[in-house]
């Protein structure tokens, strides 16, 4: 018996030295699915996640300036292509974890129509977007009012988020009455659907291809490798999918 205790001992022993931490800079629209998917992570491979949620766009400027990030969740597929090419990211490491969808959200029930209409009828003081510099999702956004006729007619009613987070915000706390936020920031798996929502035509704007890469900095965390292997798993792949992501 004591000899069994002590093989037990000795094996979780093993295991906590092998368990490690990977820093993982995620887009703002992936952080519900993330964070959903780190105990199943954590349970699955004895590794654990350091979560930082944000903008692509002000993620890039960290890592090119040398933040200790070891994995990147792209919101688009352009940003760990270039972190490649700049010697920042392990080439051949990038992959496409999920197909993003724009939503037109408002946190008033019924204020949105499913056509998205309320656009063109224009009654709203505010409409919320995150930053077109740094967010593919407000690009999009942009793209989309542009192929409506918008652009200009609406461009004095935006407020623009420095991240998507941000710009959901926005319209939760009322400060906008509606915006372009992430359909994964809306429909999440076990909680009813608050407020109203249009999905925007994916013809309307171009391609959210999202991305993973290894960066620099992880190359040799067996955890970093870990995670990016992890997204690729069906676990993974259906929760992602529960959130509203294209495959």
């Amino acid at each position: 018996m004591k000899k069994c205790l002590s093989m037990m001992v000795a094996m979780l022993c093993v295991s906590a030295a092998q368990a490690g931490e990977v820093s993982v800079a995620v887009a703002a629209n992936f952080a519900g699915p993330m964070s959903a998917m780190s105990d199943a992570f954590t349970a699955t491979t004895g590794h654990s996640l350091k979560i930082s949620v944000g903008a692509t766009g002000k993620f890039y400027s960290q890592i090119a300036a040398g933040a200790p990030f070891e994995v990147l969740i792209s919101a688009d597929d352009e940003t760990p292509a270039k972190l490649i090419v700049e010697g920042f990211a392990v080439p051949s490491t990038q992959f496409t974890y999920a197909i993003g969808k724009l939503v037109l959200w408002s946190a008033q029930p019924g204020y949105v129509d499913d056509q998205g209409a309320v656009l063109t009828a224009g009654q709203f003081a505010h409409l919320a977007i995150a930053n077109p510099k740094t967010a593919p999702y407000g690009r999009a956004a942009i793209e989309v009012l542009k192929a409506r006729g918008l652009g200009d007619g609406l461009a004095p009613k935006l407020v623009t988020g420095e991240s998507l987070g941000q710009a959901f915000q926005f319209v939760a706390t009322g400060n906008a009455e509606l915006g372009f936020v992430a359909l994964s920031q809306v429909v999440v798996p076990g909680k009813p659907v608050s407020g109203s929502y249009w999905v925007v035509p994916p013809a309307l704007y171009g391609e959210i291809r999202q991305d993973a890469v290894l960066l620099k900095r992880g190359e040799k965390n067996p955890a970093a490798a870990a995670l990016l292997a992890y997204l690729k798993s069906a676990p993974a792949k259906a929760l992602i999918h529960s959130f509203g992501y294209g495959p």
